[in-house]
C-alpha cells in the first residue's frame, strides 16, 4: 500500500477498515496523530528547553523503568540548560555594560548582584577594557573561566535599555533566556544617529561652549565649531578603521586646530581669540569623563583600575597639549612678525626684573643674627597697561562691535539648556524620551549651583565642583528612588558639564601654547576630586533612608 494512503489527513477510522482490524494485534489507535497527521496545538513555549524534551518522547510506549530513567534524564537536561541560560545572561550583561560606558566602579557590583539573585556561582575581576568571569560548579568541583574584552563609549539610550532589562530579570519579571536575546539585539543594533548628525551635534557643542566657558565671541564660536566638526568626522571614520592613525589622532587634531587658531588670531584686525578657539575646538576629546571614572575607582578602593586610568588620562592630556604647542610653533615658524609680536606682548605682561647680589646691614642697632646677608631683589611693575583690553586671554577693546565681544550674562539662559540638550544627544540619548528633559533640568541646576558657589568661594575649583556635583547627585538619586528611573543616565550630562566649567574657573580651561600639560592635568584632577566627593555624599544622603535596594545601585 502506498505511503500517502497510509498517512492520509482528515480520514476517520471508518474509512480505514484495515487499520481497525490491525488495532487489536498491533495496539494502534486509528486516530493516532502518527497516522492522521493532526497535531495538538501546544500552549507552551516551543522554545522552552523542558517543552522540547517533552515533545521528543512519548512515555506511554515505555516501561516503568524506562519512563523513570527518561524522566531523570529530562530533569538533568532542563537544569543544565537553565544554568547555561543564566550564565549567558551574565556574560552578555557584562559585555553590554562595558560597551555602552557604564560607570566602571559599579560594573563588578552589578554583576555580583545579578549572580547572587540568579543563584549562579560566579566570581568577577574587572580590569580596564576586560572582565574575567569564572563560573564554578560545586557538585563536580570544576570551574569555567571566560575573558570578555570590550571597549566602547557612552551610549545613554542603550545603557538605559540594558538597565531596564537587568531590573526585570533580578525582579523575576523576565527569564534569563529572553533577556539574553534582548541584550544581543541591543549589542548588534546600529547607533541611533548617523555620521553627519553626530558631526553636526559636535559642531554646535564646541560652538556653544566657546563663549560659555572660554570667553569666545560670536565669530570665535563658529571657528571652534568647524574644528570640532573635523575632529568628529575623523574620529567616527578614519580612527575607527585605522588602528595606526588612532595612535596619533590626538596629536594631529591638536596640531590642526592650534595651527588654524593661531593663523586666524595673527590677523592684524585681531578679531579672533586663539585660546578660546583652541580650547573649545578640542573640548570633545578632553579626558574629563576618563579622569572622573578613575577618581571614582580610587574612591571605591579599586586601586588597580583607578591608578591605570588616572595615569593614562594625564598622559593623554600631555598629548593634547603637545599637539597644540606644535601647531602654534609651526605657524609662528612661517610668520616672524607674529612671533615677535607675541614675544613683546609676553614681556609687557610680565614686567618683572630680578637682581641677585650681596647686601650689608649698616645699622648696628638693628643687627640681628637671623637677618640674612645674601639675597635677591625682585622688581615688578604693578601697573597694568590699559591699552591691552585683555579679557579671559582675549583682546576685547570696547570699540569692537557686539559680535566680537563676549556674550552677556542673560545669554546663559539660552545657551546652557541648548548645550545640555546637545550634550545628551551626542551621548546617543533618544530625543523622544522623557529622560532627555530630566537630563536637561539636572544639567541646568548643576550649572547654576556651580556659578553660585563660584560667586562666594574664590580660587577653590574643587570645593565649587563638589557643590555642583552634590546638587546633581541629589536630584539624580531622588529621581531613581522615587520614579524608578536610571540615576546614572540622567546624571551624566550634568556631571560632564562640571568638567569644562570647573576647568575654566580653575584657570586651566585654555590649553594655550604657553601653557603646560601638567597644569591642565592637575586642574582636571582637582575638579574631578571635588565632583567625586559631591556625588558620594549625595548618594549616601539619599540611600540612608528608605528600604534597601534588591539590586546593585546603577549610579555614579
Amino acid at each position: 500500500m502506498p505511503g500517502d494512503a497510509l498517512f492520509g489527513n482528515g480520514q476517520s477510522h471508518q474509512s480505514r477498515p484495515w487499520l481497525v482490524r490491525s488495532q487489536s494485534s498491533f495496539g494502534y489507535d486509528p486516530d493516532d496523530p502518527k497516522f492522521t497527521g493532526m497535531k495538538k496545538a501546544s500552549q507552551e513555549d516551543p522554545e522552552d528547553a523542558e517543552s522540547q524534551c517533552r515533545q521528543q518522547m512519548n512515555l506511554q510506549y515505555m516501561s516503568y523503568r524506562q519512563r523513570r530513567k527518561e524522566a531523570q534524564k529530562i530533569k538533568i537536561q532542563f537544569n543544565v540548560t537553565s544554568i547555561l541560560n543564566r550564565q549567558q545572561f551574565i556574560m552578555k550583561l557584562a559585555r553590554c555594560l562595558m560597551a555602552f560606558g557604564a560607570p566602571s566602579h559599579r560594573i563588578e557590583s552589578q554583576l555580583v548582584a545579578a549572580a547572587r539573585i540568579l543563584e549562579v556561582d560566579a566570581e568577577f575581576i574587572h580590569l580596564p577594557n576586560l572582565i574575567i568571569v569564572c563560573f564554578g560548579d560545586p557538585e563536580t568541583k570544576t570551574s569555567e573561566t571566560h575573558f570578555l574584552r570590550c571597549s566602547g563609549r557612552l551610549a545613554l539610550g542603550s545603557l538605559h535599555r540594558v538597565h531596564r532589562i537587568y531590573r526585570r530579570v533580578v525582579h523575576d519579571e523576565m527569564s534569563a533566556r529572553k533577556a539574553t536575546e534582548e541584550l544581543v539585539r541591543i549589542l548588534e543594533s546600529k547607533p541611533i544617529y548617523g555620521l553627519w548628525t553626530r558631526c553636526f551635534i559636535a559642531f554646535w557643542l564646541s560652538a556653544l561652549i566657546c563663549p560659555m566657558a572660554f570667553g569666545g565671541s560670536f565669530i570665535d564660536m563658529f571657528v571652534a565649531g568647524f574644528g570640532a566638526f573635523v575632529l568628529s568626522a575623523l574620529q567616527l571614520t578614519v580612527v575607527m578603521k585605522s588602528s595606526l592613525y588612532a595612535n596619533v589622532f590626538e596629536i594631529t587634531i591638536g596640531i590642526f586646530i592650534s595651527f588654524l587658531a593661531r593663523g586666524l588670531s595673527s590677523l592684524h584686525s585681531q578679531i579672533f581669540c586663539y585660546s578660546a578657539i583652541s580650547s573649545a575646538g578640542i573640548v570633545g576629546i578632553l579626558p574629563g569623563y576618563l579622569i572622573l571614572s578613575s577618581s571614582l575607582e580610587l574612591a571605591s578602593k579599586n586601586i588597580l583600575c583607578g591608578s591605570v586610568k588616572m595615569v593614562y588620562a594625564l598622559i593623554y592630556t600631555l598629548f593634547l597639549g603637545f599637539g597644540l604647542q606644535i601647531g602654534s610653533d609651526l605657524y609662528l615658524l612661517f610668520d616672524a612678525n607674529t612671533r615677535h609680536h607675541l614675544a613683546s606682548l609676553n614681556a609687557a605682561l610680565t614686567r618683572t626684573i630680578m637682581y641677585t647680589g650681596n647686601f650689608i646691614i649698616d645699622n648696628g642697632t638693628l643687627t640681628r643674627p637671623e637677618l640674612p646677608s645674601f639675597g635677591a631683589f625682585t622688581f615688578t611693575d604693578g601697573s597694568t597697561p590699559s591699552v591691552m583690553h585683555m579679557r579671559e586671554g582675549c583682546y576685547r577693546p570696547p570699540e569692537f562691535p557686539w559680535y566680537l565681544q563676549p556674550f552677556p550674562f542673560w545669554s546663559q539662559f539660552i545657551t546652557v539648556p541648548l548645550f545640555s540638550t546637545l550634550s545628551s544627544l551626542s551621548n546617543l540619548q533618544p530625543w523622544r524620551e522623557l529622560d532627555l528633559t530630566i537630563m536637561v533640568v539636572i544639567s541646568c541646576v548643576s550649572f547654576a549651583a556651580n556659578k553660585a558657589a563660584n560667586h562666594f568661594i574664590f580660587n577653590r575649583s574643587d570645593v565649587v565642583s563638589a557643590i555642583g556635583a552634590f546638587a546633581v547627585g541629589l536630584l539624580g538619586n531622588i529621581y531613581s528612588r522615587m520614579f524608578s528611573g536610571t540615576a546614572f543616565t540622567v546624571m551624566v550630562t550634568g556631571v560632564l558639564f562640571l568638567v569644562p566649567s570647573g576647568l575654566s574657573q580653575a584657570g586651566g580651561g585654555a590649553i594655550t601654547a604657553s601653557g603646560n600639560g601638567i597644569d591642565i592635568g592637575s586642574a582636571m584632577i582637582a575638579v574631578t576630586i571635588g565632583i567625586t566627593v559631591g556625588l558620594f555624599m549625595s548618594q549616601a544622603l539619599v540611600y540612608m533612608f528608605g528600604t534597601r535596594k534588591n539590586a546593585a545601585m546603577f549610579s555614579f
